[in-house]
């Protein structure tokens, strides 16, 4: 998100992604080394993950979040079904790179143990989840995929960090009250 940044000392760091690098590497030494592996061709799973998911996975998961919770209530309307229908079909491209290209049949995107890539997929994946469309519906690798993401996170944390956005679909009730 373009509202998040990171201090520390006299420097500052925007971008979801470059921030969670950072913390990666400056903390390395307390840092579980399967965040942002160390070993060269893990490590570039990651950033190859990292690189593709902004103009994929996060655009065209965005975009269905947008059409489906904040387009109604700014436009009072619901989104014109021929826009919906494109966005929902780039999302499915988009998860169908994620599971083909990504995991392919790998336990998490850079191998066996959770990476900084799987951590911010399933946070772009559960965006459009939170509007109720459920991006899962059909694809038992990913949703084995979501599951070992839930556990390897631990079930508490995995629902606290998402329980905003799943809430999501009483936002346009509770904006209208306020």
């Amino acid at each position: 998100g373009k509202f998040l940044s990171c201090k520390d000392g006299s420097f500052i760091l925007t971008e979801s992604v470059a921030i969670l690098k950072y913390i990666a590497q400056k903390y390395s030494s307390s840092v579980a080394d399967h965040w942002y592996p160390a070993g060269l061709e893990q490590r570039a799973r990651v950033n190859e993950y990292l690189a593709w998911q902004h103009t994929n996975l996060r655009l065209h998961g965005s975009k269905v979040f947008l059409l489906r919770s904040v387009f109604p209530i700014i436009m009072g309307a619901e989104a014109p079904k021929d826009k919906m229908d494109a966005a929902v079909e780039d999302l499915k491209q988009s998860l169908n790179l994620l599971e083909e290209k990504f995991l392919q049949n790998r336990s998490f995107i850079a191998g066996d143990k959770i990476s900084l890539a799987d951590l911010v997929a399933i946070v772009e994946i559960m965006q459009p989840v939170g509007t109720g469309l459920d991006v899962f519906e059909g694809r038992p690798k990913l949703i084995a995929w979501r599951e070992r993401v839930k556990k390897a996170l631990g079930e508490k944390l995995f629902d606290e960090a998402h329980e905003a956005i799943v809430n999501v679909s009483s936002l346009p009730e509770k904006m209208m009250r306020e």
